[in-house]
């Protein structure tokens, strides 16, 4: 699966899409088995399958974001919420600019909680022009119908939602690992003060062990039919 869309401008003239994708990831720990770049990596497994399915504008991954939760191991990279969100205006305007007046954020990092402010605040300023996806009743339907064993909130980071994912789309970017690498912190009320070191050693709450290809596969397909409410919701 290419990380980077490879579309024309003709291909652009020919789909003449109303509606674009944007990939949001991030560039943080997920503990020893997952890349730095996991997010970005679920944000485009997904928006690609969106692609594929619905007449949308597919752009590149927005690579790093808010991961300051994760500021304690090495590698984590962040940039600020007010950057994220110029970034995402910025492309809005961009795309409105040659015609293409309805942006969807596909967001894989439960940290950006500044996207949900922009994207009300472009919806007041032009209704019907954004939305963020997956929501968290799509990732719930998601999980349901992929049959996971944990739940959104046990499952917090680099556990079997992530893994499964990776599983189906990249596989070869999945380290080796089993149930020792499994870890519950279930009591995380001060998670925006301390950080996720305050709750896990291995960078992990989760249970990555639990994730398989099949899963995976089942949860891009569930995302990809809940997403269609979305570009309805757009169109009205």
């Amino acid at each position: 699966m290419d990380l980077i869309p490879r579309t024309t401008t003709a291909d652009v003239r020919a789909r003449r899409a109303a509606t674009a994708v944007l990939p949001v990831g991030s560039f943080e720990q997920h503990g020893d088995l997952m890349p730095l770049a996991t997010d970005t990596l679920i944000a485009t497994a997904i928006a690609t399958r969106l692609a594929a399915t619905y007449n949308v504008l597919l752009l590149p991954a927005v690579t790093m974001s808010c991961s300051h939760e994760h500021a304690a191991w090495p590698g984590t990279v962040s940039i600020s919420h007010q950057t994220l969100a110029a970034i995402v205006t910025d492309v809005a305007a961009s795309l409105a600019a040659q015609g293409v007046t309805r942006l969807a954020l596909v967001n894989a990092h439960g940290g950006n909680y500044v996207l949900g402010n922009v994207v009300q605040t472009a919806n007041a300023h032009t209704p019907r022009s954004m939305t963020l996806f997956p929501t968290r009743t799509d990732w719930d339907t998601a999980r349901r119908d992929a049959k996971l064993k944990t739940s959104a909130h046990d499952d917090m980071h680099a556990g079997e939602l992530e893994a499964s994912i990776l599983a189906a789309a990249y596989p070869e970017v999945l380290g080796d690992g089993g149930p020792d690498d499994d870890h519950a912190a279930n009591e995380r009320s001060m998670l925006l003060v301390g950080g996720m070191s305050a709750y896990t050693r291995s960078g992990v709450i989760g249970m990555p062990s639990a994730a398989t290809a099949a899963k995976g596969e089942a949860l891009l397909d569930s995302l990809t039919v809940s997403f269609g409410t979305h570009l309805l919701a757009l169109d009205q």
